[in-house]
């Protein structure tokens, strides 16, 4: 008698999780409050973490946590590394050694406000990159939409005042997370390009391998210049929560997310990030959000319900 090969709960957990969620829109809705206390621990433990060691033990949980997923799938590696090692290493520099690391760095200088209002350029920078390199049409809703929700973000940025947008200045700080913003958005649409029939878990470990090894000369120079991590009970659960759900649940959402509906439409969602970082802020740094959240929140929402509808056929 033949023998059922028995699945590891982990695996089975996953696979039920994942069914679960099989959703392209709650998944970008996940990944968007995922990546939304990814700014609240990096901006709230900036002093007890260095930037690179943020990014490079939170990817390297995060490979622990892919890796028995990605290990059925192991012959699949090397003729993928082979053949498509290029896009893979592309990929792997781009949405892993570098959007993190760089944003990590801005926020040792900037603001909060400046922060979350440059990264809120994402999906216009997605869309722009879309229609300049790849022939995309904007479609009259698409347009609406985009200029509904960049209100909603300058409604929270600005606290509801316009005022306050002309005392914003720029620091070096800015101009980390602004090339930030390029580098997730060239990982965003050159996703779309992933070697095809290559499992998602798989793919997801080797991305996750070849930036944590990019990250680790950059790491090794911050250890040399003296910066090291203040092993508190907060900051250790801070880099454990950046590992699990930022990295390793964030991406396997956002990966499978952009396989269904596009990278221009799944940019959109990070307009949710304003919305959601002031509410994780009160509710762990103690900062009370206040009315012009709530209508930039409308506004977010309405700008990514008229972006996604789908086009109405002719007659």
């Amino acid at each position: 008698m033949l023998f059922q090969q028995r699945v590891p709960p982990y695996h089975l957990a996953m696979q039920k999780l994942l069914a679960r969620l099989d959703n392209p829109w709650l998944l970008l809705v996940l990944t968007a409050l995922f990546w939304s206390g990814n700014w609240v621990v990096g901006r709230g433990f900036r002093g007890d973490v260095p930037p690179v060691a943020l990014a490079f033990w939170r990817w390297l949980l995060a490979l622990a946590c892919v890796l028995p997923l990605a290990w059925p799938h192991r012959a699949q590696a090397w003729p993928a590394l082979r053949i498509h090692w290029p896009i893979l290493t592309l990929l792997a520099l781009l949405g892993i050694t570098g959007y993190n690391t760089l944003a990590y760095f801005g926020l040792q200088y900037t603001t909060a406000t400046n922060g979350v209002l440059l990264n809120s350029f994402i999906p216009i920078v997605i869309i722009g990159l879309s229609c300049a390199f790849l022939g995309k049409r904007l479609r009259v809703l698409e347009g609406i939409g985009v200029s509904v929700s960049l209100a909603g973000v300058t409604v929270i940025v600005a606290h509801g005042e316009l005022a306050r947008l002309a005392s914003l200045t720029f620091n070096p700080g800015d101009l980390w997370i602004m090339v930030s913003v390029f580098v997730w958005a060239g990982y965003t649409l050159l996703l779309q390009r992933r070697p095809a029939g290559l499992h998602p878990m798989l793919l997801l470990a080797l991305l996750t391998a070849i930036g944590t090894l990019g990250l680790l000369p950059f790491y090794l120079w911050e250890l040399g210049h003296g910066r090291f991590i203040h092993a508190t009970l907060p900051a250790l659960a801070g880099i454990a929560y950046c590992g699990i759900f930022p990295a390793f649940l964030g991406y396997v959402f956002w990966n499978r997310a952009v396989a269904q509906v596009g990278g221009a439409t799944a940019g959109l969602f990070i307009h949710l990030m304003p919305v959601a970082t002031p509410m994780l802020s009160a509710l762990f740094l103690g900062e009370a959000p206040q009315l012009y959240h709530f209508a930039g929140m409308a506004l977010i929402i309405g700008g990514i319900f008229l972006s996604t509808r789908p086009a109405q056929p002719r007659r």
